[in-house]
Parts: structure tokens; sequence; C-alpha cells
């Protein structure tokens, strides 16, 4: 049997802090929305139908885990994935909780 490596581990610890970044229902919510395309606080806390406080503090969750990134344009900050293949987990998770 092969002993992991330390990129192995690295790579482990990388794919849990992913899962554990959206693993929170409102931030999984968040990066579902976002996954069809950009939006700032204000429109996600709308859509969500979430406090825009609440939605802020799971942004910023999302961003230092480097899931979200944000642009800042004409006074409003807009956020969008950082990362695309999050598109392909969420509707792999789809796929996998779809009641049969």
């Amino acid at each position: 049997m092969a002993t992991a490596t330390a990129s192995d581990a690295s790579l482990i610890e990388r794919k849990v802090q992913v899962l554990k970044a959206i693993a929170h229902p409102v931030r999984f919510r968040i990066v579902t929305r976002l996954c069809a395309g950009q939006s700032h606080v204000n429109g996600l806390a709308e859509e969500l139908d979430v406090p825009q406080t609440i939605i802020s503090q799971q942004l910023r969750i999302l961003r230092m885990s480097e899931l979200v990134d944000v642009q800042r344009s004409s006074g409003f900050a807009v956020y969008r994935l950082a990362e695309p293949h999050l598109k392909s987990l969420i509707r792999c998770m789809d796929r996998c909780c779809d009641p049969k």
C-alpha cells in the first residue's frame, strides 16, 4: 500500500476546505446562485430571502476560502465564482441527491 505524500495531504486538505466552505446552507445557496452568474449583495439577499448582513458574512467566508471573488464597480461590490469548477460540483451533488 502506497503512503500519502505531502502533496497528497495538501490536496486532500484543500478538498476538505472546499466542502466545509459550501457545507453551510446559506453558503451553498449563494454558490448555487452564483453558478448562474454574478450578483451583488443586495441582489443575493433579495433572491435568497436572507438578510443582507448574513449574506455579507457568508460571502466573506467564501472569499477567504477562495471560492468567490469580488469586483468593485461604481460603488457596488459584484460577486462571482472564483472557482468555475464549483458548477460541476453543484451539478454532481444535484445528481447524487436527486430522489429516484
